[in-house]
């Protein structure tokens, strides 16, 4: 996320607040009543039985239920949008109520602590830092709206309450109470558009786009979308409460989609790519997607020097490729980050992703360069993509219908642009790397540990798959909620962050769950060692990151990791990773160390007149003889050079040279070694 939305921001939960146990649920635990049902969770029947109170099919429940939670229910804790339950019904005020009763703000990104040197997010060393103009707003909100103010979407437990008759808090609290909420509301829908409470899924598709309030009809169509895409194809999971949940498939359903015409919410509007004369967004049409653009244009900064924001025009993919897709969570709620988009004295980004309905807004064309990955390399050949979250916050969790958006929208721009679907092209911003030394401390981190990487590359169609070979790489591949290292440092109260499942795993100097973790001397350049703050990138792997194998003890496996021999627990009950096949680089023969750098540029001989060489700055890292890392993109030096206001895009410039570099897996952030210095061989 670009940096300033680190402050408590509207709908926050607050991690400092214990998670609220579960009040006794409506229905009693007994047994069932009948043979099928029986051996089914508790969970199972309090869904069948909202279900059956309110006349609504439990297929229909259950597929409501898990786009909006996977049916979870987060220990009571709130969604990014103030959601509550397996039905995530929203309650933003009270979100916000508890957010602000004590807990200590987050502290989202590295400088949060003023611990480091804030990260430029243009991230080009031949024009200076990139400083916002003083009037931006840098997340948060200064004041409290007024409950009438909210949107419908995040208040939906207000209306649950008056249906059902039930407070508010045993809604937020009560599994079955909120499941029974969601029913009623499911009801209510269906009887507005004049519908009887039948048994036929196929006729609920209207109520089901009522569901999240949305106030655009793009989002509640595509939200029914996915919701009957679900009941379709089928789900089963155990729940975080350990709650086993099953929706049986339904091939043959279909729906007529024009019911979603009939809902006439308070509000609801045509999403702005269907308006009369609005310019389209570049976005699947799959997904509810709208044009917001980032403004370019030119100003005053606050030492009176003319400048521009918050972007760079160009051509792409003529001009060059875009290589990266980069994933970052915004650190701020949706109205905040839509107001600070359109500031051009602040940084910016292609695409918003919403929480509580997986609504897109586009902002900056993808021919553009937008600034948003602090590595002006990066942000030359990618696009970067914002999910309305906390890094900080685990249980301010993104909901399923957000996962499901973003997949759709990831997909179709790697097939427009060509990205491969791997670790290696869609990058976390934590992925990134420093582009020069003196950087590194302060990269942004996000979406950091609790991003939930392998069920969104399911939900990209390329999961996580071990090969059985024992070769030479690993694929790191935990199960996400059984795996709970403890993090520290998500707030400022010296506690330990909630337990909560984890895609990344941590790394040891020995095969010991007591030895030291690893060092980083890039990112603790003065001798510190990691830590387990939940920021400190130092000592950690991340789901679906590929290492080349350096060795096994027992339950440990090592990798090479930033010069170094690095061991986690992997043990064959419960593997946090899987043999992989794939390339490797090493260095070559007779050189007995090789440098790595942050970002890719041609030789100095490579740049026209006019344009200033950039410096190939290596990186504080070493790959040594003996050592091997596992193999991405090889592509040729290249730098944009964009440094003026240029409305027609005929200015800038794309130097090419004939150094060519390999990008590797060198530790948790990507790095690029010159093919000159390297051997590439197979894993096996």
């Amino acid at each position: 996320m670009p940096r300033g939305l680190r402050s408590r921001a509207l709908w926050a939960a607050g991690t400092g607040v214990a998670a609220a146990a579960l009040l006794v649920p409506l229905v009693a635990a007994g047994p069932y009543a009948n043979a099928e049902q029986r051996g089914t969770s508790r969970l199972q029947q309090q869904f069948a039985d909202a279900a059956d109170k309110y006349g609504v099919p439990e297929s229909v429940l259950l597929g409501v239920s898990y786009l909006q939670s996977r049916w979870d229910s987060h220990g009571g804790a709130p969604s990014v949008s103030g959601g509550y339950g397996p039905m995530h019904l929203t309650d933003a005020r009270t979100a916000l109520a508890r957010s602000d009763s004590g807990a200590a703000a987050p502290l989202s990104h590295p400088e949060a602590s003023g611990s480091a040197k804030p990260e430029d997010a243009r991230g080009d060393t031949a024009r200076p830092a990139l400083k916002p103009h003083k009037s931006a707003s840098h997340g948060g909100r200064s004041a409290k709206p007024e409950s009438g103010r909210l949107p419908g979407r995040l208040r939906t437990a207000d209306r649950a309450a008056k249906l059902t008759g039930l407070p508010k808090k045993e809604l937020r609290e009560s599994q079955a109470a909120n499941l029974r909420g969601g029913a009623a509301l499911l009801a209510a829908a269906q009887k507005k558009l004049g519908r009887p409470l039948g048994s036929d899924p196929a006729d609920w598709y209207g109520a089901v786009a009522a569901f999240p309030a949305a106030s655009e009809r793009g989002s509640a169509k595509a939200f029914a979308d996915d919701v009957f895409d679900v009941m379709r194809e089928g789900e089963q999971r155990t729940t975080d409460s350990g709650q086993r949940v099953r929706l049986a498939a339904d091939p043959s359903l279909r729906a007529d989609a024009s019911q979603v015409d009939e809902v006439k919410q308070s509000g609801l509007r045509s999403s702005a790519k269907s308006a009369e004369g609005a310019e389209k967004p570049e976005c699947p049409s799959s997904v509810s997607c709208e044009w917001l653009p980032a403004p370019y244009e030119e100003y005053t900064d606050d030492d009176g020097n003319p400048t521009y924001g918050n972007h760079d025009k160009t051509r792409r993919p003529s001009s060059a490729s875009i290589d990266y897709i980069v994933v970052h969570d915004t650190e701020g709620d949706w109205d905040t980050v839509m107001d600070l988009i359109q500031d051009p004295t602040y940084v910016s980004w292609n695409y918003s992703l919403r929480s509580s309905d997986g609504h897109i807004a586009q902002h900056v064309r993808a021919k553009d360069a937008a600034w948003h990955a602090g590595n002006w390399y990066v942000n030359a050949k990618s696009v970067g993509l914002e999910h309305e979250g906390f890094l900080t916050d685990p249980d301010a969790w993104f909901t399923e219908a957000m996962y499901r958006s973003s997949a759709r929208l990831v997909r179709y721009l790697a097939a427009k642009y060509d990205i491969p679907l791997d670790r290696q092209h869609i990058l976390g911003h934590d992925n990134v790397p420093g582009v020069t030394t003196a950087n590194i401390p302060g990269m942004h981190t996000d979406p950091g540990p609790y991003f939930d990487w392998r069920h969104y590359f399911a939900l990209l169609g390329r999961p996580f798959a071990g090969d059985g070979a024992d070769g030479k790489l690993v694929t790191i591949r935990p199960d996400y909620d059984k795996n709970r290292p403890t993090y520290t440092k998500c707030d400022d109260s010296g506690k330990p962050c909630p337990s909560h499942g984890s895609g990344a795993v941590r790394l040891h100097t020995e095969p010991d769950a007591d030895s030291a973790l690893v060092e980083d001397v890039g990112l603790h350049p003065g001798g510190e060692k990691s830590t387990t703050g939940v920021n400190d990138t130092g000592a950690r792997a991340s789901t679906g990151q590929q290492y080349a194998l350096a060795g096994r003890k027992g339950d440990w496996t090592a990798i090479w990791y930033l010069g170094q021999k690095a061991w986690f627990h992997n043990p064959k009950k419960q593997p946090t990773a899987v043999p992989s096949r794939g390339k490797v680089v090493v260095p070559k023969a007779g050189e007995d160390e090789v440098p790595v750098y942050g970002r890719a540029y041609p030789e100095k001989e490579a740049y026209p007149e006019g344009v200033p060489a950039q410096e190939l700055s290596p990186l504080p890292y070493k790959i040594k003889a003996g050592q091997a890392y596992a193999a991405g993109l090889k592509t040729r030096g290249e730098y944009l050079y964009a440094k003026e206001f240029d409305p027609d895009a005929e200015k800038f410039k794309v130097v090419r040279g004939d150094l060519t570099y390999y990008q590797i897996q060198l530790g948790h952030r990507v790095a690029f070694v010159k093919a000159d210095d390297v051997r590439v061989t197979g894993s096996s």
